[in-house]
């Protein structure tokens, strides 16, 4: 379990939950508005975190701590992602996944363990543009098809999230995606920020209207959609 990043706390990953944050290093896209550039391109620069670090916070602070996110890169790259999570809920804690949808076996294989308690899913863009919004040429969109599938028909509470720049993304660009995730439970458009440690040229982040225009496109589809950290 290659764990690159600790935080020990947070009341935003997961929105609602007094939650610490795993970091795993690697991932299997580029997508040049990644804010984690270390830990996409660079993961055996980074620092090495050992699980059992984890789990001794969550002991120590069993009942104060509700949940663990589990985000990267992309975690579902560690093969013994599953055995690090039963550790977690050993510990009394609850478990959110960050995927990018790319590997929907694995995704699945932990549904159906009964592992996960949230899982919050990128929609990078539309199907169309997903080799440019991932950086890798001729990337097939069907996995991540078949994942919004498996969370839109399984019972484990889900969301769908796109982030969004007035560069890589349009308007128009929300039909496509909101008839892929037509009816979901949770979507949330999110504005690109420059991290200082983006995997790709810094973009402009998109404007409260530009948002809206989005969000206005997509509620047709999902009528729950919401902005979530535009202003």
């Amino acid at each position: 379990m290659l764990i690159c990043g600790f935080q020990k706390l947070t009341l935003l990953d997961w929105p609602g939950k007094v939650a610490c944050t795993v970091f795993t290093g690697g991932c299997n896209l580029r997508c040049p508005y990644c804010h984690n550039a270390g830990l996409v391109l660079r993961p055996a620069e980074q620092p090495v975190i050992d699980p059992e670090e984890v789990y001794a916070l969550l002991e120590k602070r069993r009942g104060m701590i509700e949940g663990v996110c589990v985000t990267g890169g992309e975690p579902l790259l560690q093969p013994d992602l599953a055995d690090f999570i039963r550790g977690l809920r050993e510990r009394g804690a609850l478990v959110k996944l960050d995927t990018n949808g790319c590997m929907p076996d694995r995704l699945a294989a932990l549904m159906d363990a009964g592992l996960l308690d949230y899982v919050a899913m990128d929609i990078k863009g539309a199907p169309e543009k997903y080799p440019e919004l991932t950086g890798v040429p001729g990337l097939d969109f069907a996995p991540v098809e078949r994942s919004v599938r498996l969370l839109m028909g399984g019972a484990v509470p889900y969301e769908f999230r796109t982030t969004v720049s007035p560069d890589t993304h349009a308007p128009e660009d929300f039909h496509a995606i909101g008839r892929l995730t037509r009816g979901a439970r949770a979507f949330f458009i999110q504005g690109y920020k420059d991290s200082g440690d983006t995997v790709g040229a810094p973009m402009a982040s998109p404007t409260p209207a530009e948002a809206r225009e989005m969000l206005d496109i997509l509620r047709l589809y999902v009528p729950s959609a919401e902005l979530r950290g535009i202003d």
